[in-house]
């Protein structure tokens, strides 16, 4: 990338954007968060009749973005693009309905996900990364170190389950491609570097940016949402949970209806989904149905 740079400031929130000599969009660093989007190849995102085309690609700087741009990550992550190498949104695909296993050294990373097992007709959340994977995982100097999978719940991922997967997990294995990964933590951490395990965890202590917080009502400005920021809903007033964040999903942009579609791991639908089987209103973050009236707060991780 020889090329000299364009640097435009922009605000609300405080971001760089990345031009070539040319004026062509390269990539936009936001303060404070470390996923990064970036221009690549046009792709379609589609499940069912649920559609999503644009040209942005979502990966994650080597630390939280603090005005220091590395040419030499930006290159690496440009040819990435133009290469194929899965980003976080290629990566969430592959969880969904009907979705083909992957495997990588002997172990099933990638294929259909459950949201939960089966108890007493209900799917049950609790389903993390580890817990698809069958494996143990070990947290360094946190208070539950050790976390062992839970045999009912192979193959499965709850909402916030997946989002680890994705964030996490996938891009911390040798020969992933690309490494890019947001560090983990199983409890919230008080310097909030490392996504942790439940949907309100990651609203109030997640890594990145608090963009938009939660007011107790509708979110109904997209004036500051990016492709590839977290989305939170308050799905279930209902005790125990009452008024907290019960549900997280991700930003996949404006869908062929120029609807804001979002998928997540859902329950309705048993499994990760971008569509709109199931529920009212569909996996759409504006109007009137389920999850619009229960969309709450945005992150940028």
């Amino acid at each position: 990338m020889a090329d000299k740079l364009r640097l435009r400031r922009r605000s609300g929130p405080d971001r760089t954007e990345v031009r070539n000599k040319q004026g062509r969009w390269l990539a936009t660093f936001t303060r404070g968060a470390q996923t990064v989007t970036l221009a690549g190849p046009s792709r379609r995102f589609a499940e069912g009749l649920a559609s999503v085309s644009h040209g942005t690609w979502v990966r994650s700087y080597v630390e939280p973005f603090a005005g220091q741009i590395r040419r030499d990550w930006l290159e690496h992550a440009l040819n990435a693009n133009e290469k194929g190498t899965p980003d976080i949104l290629a990566l969430a695909l592959q969880y969904i309905r009907n979705a083909p296993p992957i495997v990588r050294q002997g172990r099933q990373i990638a294929g259909d996900a459950s949201y939960g097992p089966l108890k007493g007709g209900k799917r049950q959340e609790g389903a993390d990364f580890n817990d698809y994977l069958g494996i143990t995982w070990r947290y360094v100097g946190e208070r539950v170190s050790i976390d062992r999978p839970e045999a009912n719940q192979f193959r499965c991922l709850d909402c916030s389950g997946y989002l680890r997967m994705v964030f996490g997990y996938r891009h911390s294995m040798a020969g992933a491609g690309y490494h890019d990964r947001i560090v983990l933590c199983h409890d919230t951490r008080s310097d909030h570097t490392r996504l942790p395990r439940r949907a309100y965890q990651m609203y109030e202590g997640g890594p990145g940016l608090m963009l938009v917080p939660d007011n107790s009502i509708q979110v109904t400005d997209f004036s500051q949402l990016a492709i590839g920021d977290l989305v939170f809903f308050n799905a279930d007033r209902k005790a125990p949970d009452g008024d907290r964040i019960d549900h997280v999903g991700m930003y996949f942009g404006l869908d062929t209806g120029e609807r804001h579609r979002f998928i997540s791991s859902r329950k309705s639908t048993d499994g990760p989904t971008m569509r709109d089987k199931g529920v009212k209103g569909g996996s759409v973050l504006d109007g009137t149905g389920t999850y619009a009236k229960a969309f709450r707060a945005v992150r940028r991780l």
